[in-house]
C-alpha cells in the first residue's frame, strides 16, 4: 500500500552525489534501499525523481541558488519512493570540488529529522505550497522571508534552530 511513511535510524545517513545537472552518480546502500529503486534505475537519473509533490519548489530554488555558488545549505526535505511511499530527511548539501576548486558536482548527507523540527516544517511547507499555487515561487519566497523577518533570523539560523 503506497503512501506510508518510511523511517531510518538516527545513527544512519543517506548519502548521494550528483553531477552538475543534478543527475545521480552515487548513492549509498541506504539511499538505494529507502528509495525503492535499484542502483541501475537511480544512476544517471535526475535526483528530482524523488521529489514529493508536498515539497515547495522554493526549497529547491534556494538549494540550487546556494550550491551553484559553492555554498552549503541545510534543508528539510520530503522525498517519495518508487512505490509512492515517503520519507523525511534533514539534508546537508554541498558542492564537490576538483583540485583546482572548480565545482564538479554536489554531495548530500541526510539524517533523520526530529519530530520537533517536523512539527514546525510540515505546516510551514504547507503554507509555502499554498503561496506557490496562488503566486508562484516569488510569493512563496516573500512568505518565507516575512516569517524570518518576524522571527528576526535568517534562513540558516531558523533551520539550524529546529
Amino acid at each position: 500500500m503506497a503512501g506510508n511513511e518510511l523511517t531510518f535510524s538516527d545513527n544512519e545517513f543517506i548519502v548521494s552525489k550528483t553531477d552538475l545537472q543534478g543527475r545521480i552518480i552515487y548513492g549509498n546502500d541506504l539511499f538505494i534501499k529507502i528509495s525503492g529503486y535499484t542502483e541501475e534505475e537511480l544512476l544517471d537519473r535526475p535526483h528530482k525523481i524523488l521529489r514529493h509533490p508536498d515539497m515547495p519548489a522554493l526549497i529547491f530554488t534556494l538549494l540550487w541558488e546556494r550550491i551553484r555558488k559553492g555554498e552549503e545549505i541545510f534543508a528539510y526535505v520530503k522525498n517519495k519512493t518508487k512505490q509512492g511511499d515517503f520519507y523525511w530527511v534533514f539534508a546537508h548539501v554541498t558542492a564537490s570540488l576538483d583540485n583546482s576548486g572548480q565545482i564538479i558536482g554536489f554531495h548530500s548527507v541526510r539524517r533523520h529529522p526530529t519530530n520537533e523540527a517536523l512539527s514546525v516544517i510540515k505546516p510551514l511547507y504547507a503554507d509555502l505550497l499554498r503561496a506557490e499555487k496562488s503566486g508562484g515561487v516569488d510569493a512563496s519566497r516573500a512568505h518565507l522571508q516575512s516569517i524570518l523577518n518576524q522571527k528576526g533570523v535568517g534562513y540558516d539560523e531558523f533551520i539550524l534552530s529546529l
